[in-house]
C-alpha cells in the first residue's frame, strides 16, 4: 500500500469572486468569524484579507460547503470556535477528514477518499508540469455529462505556468461545460523522485507550510476564481502535524477513494483520482476505458456533496 503513494504523477465557482484577473490580494490570512446580515444565511469567514484597498472575507456555507467572497463590512462577524459551530456539516466534515485513521509517522492518503452518496466524485490533479493540460480527455467526458462537476487540484506553480490553459478551463467554466471546484494542491508541490517520504513532497526540508497552503488560495482569487475548503496534498502524503494545520486552517483534506494508475477500479461514492496535466496518460486511459465499459459509478457529483 505505501507503494502505492510514494510516485508523485506529477466546490463549484462560488459567486462573488473578484472578476479582474489583476487583482491585487493583500494582508492574505486566517480567520474564523461566525458572520450575518440580515436576508441571508449565516456564513463562516475563514480568511480575510484586502483587494483593492478594500476588506473582504472567504466565507463557507456551513450547510452547502459552497464558499463566496464578501465585502466585510456588508457583514456582521465575531469570532467563533470549532467547539461552537461543532454541529455544522463543514465542521463536522473537517474534523472527520483531517483525523488520522491511524497513529502513524507518515500518512499515505489520508483525508476524505468517498461520500456516501451514489455515483462518484471525479477529482483531477494539476501538479507542476513541463507538459500541456489534457484537453482532449476533458472534451471526451464532457460527453457523458454536461455539466461535468469536476474537482481541480491545482497548484501555485502549475497555474502560473499554465495560463493559456487555466484560460481554456474558465472558458469551458462559463460556457456551463464544466462545473469546477477549486481545491488547493499547494503552491510548490515539492517532489524529488528517489527521496525518502520522510523528506519528500511537503515533509521536505525548508517548506514553508503558512505559504503552501494559502498561496495557492490567494492566487485563485487574484485570477477571479474562488478557493474551495478542500486541501489535497502532493502525493496524498503527509503527517498527523500537517494534518492538524489543515484543520487550524480550516480546509477538508481530500484523499482518493480511486487513484485508477495506482488500483484501476472505482466503487460506488468514491472520489477518483487522476492526473489531467499531462503527466500520467495511463490514469487516463483507465479512466476512459472504464467508462466506456459501464464500470465507473455514474453519476458524476460534484465534490461539495461529498462529505
Amino acid at each position: 500500500m505505501a507503494a502505492l503513494f510514494t510516485i508523485a504523477a506529477c466546490c463549484a465557482h462560488a459567486e462573488g469572486a473578484a472578476q479582474n484577473s489583476q487583482t491585487r490580494v493583500q494582508d492574505y490570512r486566517p480567520v474564523f468569524q461566525e458572520c450575518r446580515k440580515a436576508g441571508a444565511a449565516r456564513h463562516l469567514a475563514i480568511r480575510h484579507m484586502e483587494i483593492d484597498a478594500h476588506g473582504m472575507l472567504l466565507t463557507v456555507d456551513p450547510a452547502t460547503l459552497a464558499t463566496s467572497l464578501e465585502r466585510d463590512q456588508d457583514w456582521s462577524c465575531a469570532d467563533t470556535s470549532n467547539a461552537r459551530q461543532q454541529d455544522t456539516r463543514y465542521i463536522r466534515a473537517m474534523h472527520g477528514a483531517t483525523t488520522p485513521a491511524q497513529a502513524a509517522p507518515i500518512i499515505a492518503n489520508g483525508g476524505l477518499l468517498r461520500g456516501t452518496k451514489t455515483g462518484s466524485f471525479v477529482t483531477g490533479d494539476l501538479c507542476p508540469s513541463r507538459r500541456p493540460l489534457d484537453r482532449a480527455f476533458l472534451e471526451r467526458l464532457q460527453t457523458f455529462q454536461s455539466p461535468l462537476p469536476l474537482a481541480l487540484s491545482i497548484s501555485g506553480l502549475w497555474l502560473t505556468r499554465h495560463q493559456a490553459d487555466f484560460q481554456w478551463l474558465l472558458e469551458r467554466q462559463r460556457s456551463g461545460a464544466l462545473q469546477i471546484t477549486w481545491v488547493d494542491h499547494s503552491y510548490h508541490h515539492p517532489y524529488s523522485p528517489g527521496r525518502p517520504l520522510a523528506d519528500n513532497f511537503l515533509l521536505a526540508p525548508g517548506v514553508d507550510m503558512r505559504a503552501e497552503m494559502l498561496d495557492t488560495e490567494k492566487l485563485l482569487i487574484e485570477k477571479g476564481q474562488t478557493p474551495s475548503v478542500f486541501f489535497r496534498f502532493p502525493g496524498l502524503i503527509s503527517t498527523p502535524a500537517l494534518m492538524q494545520m489543515a484543520a487550524e486552517y480550516h480546509l477538508i483534506v481530500l484523499g482518493a477513494g480511486a487513484w485508477l494508475a495506482r488500483a484501476p477500479r472505482a466503487t460506488p461514492g468514491d472520489i477518483i483520482l487522476v492526473h489531467v496535466n499531462g503527466n500520467e496518460p495511463a490514469g487516463l486511459h483507465i479512466f476512459s476505458t472504464l467508462l466506456d465499459g459501464g464500470k465507473l459509478p455514474q453519476p458524476f457529483r460534484p465534490i461539495n456533496d461529498a462529505p
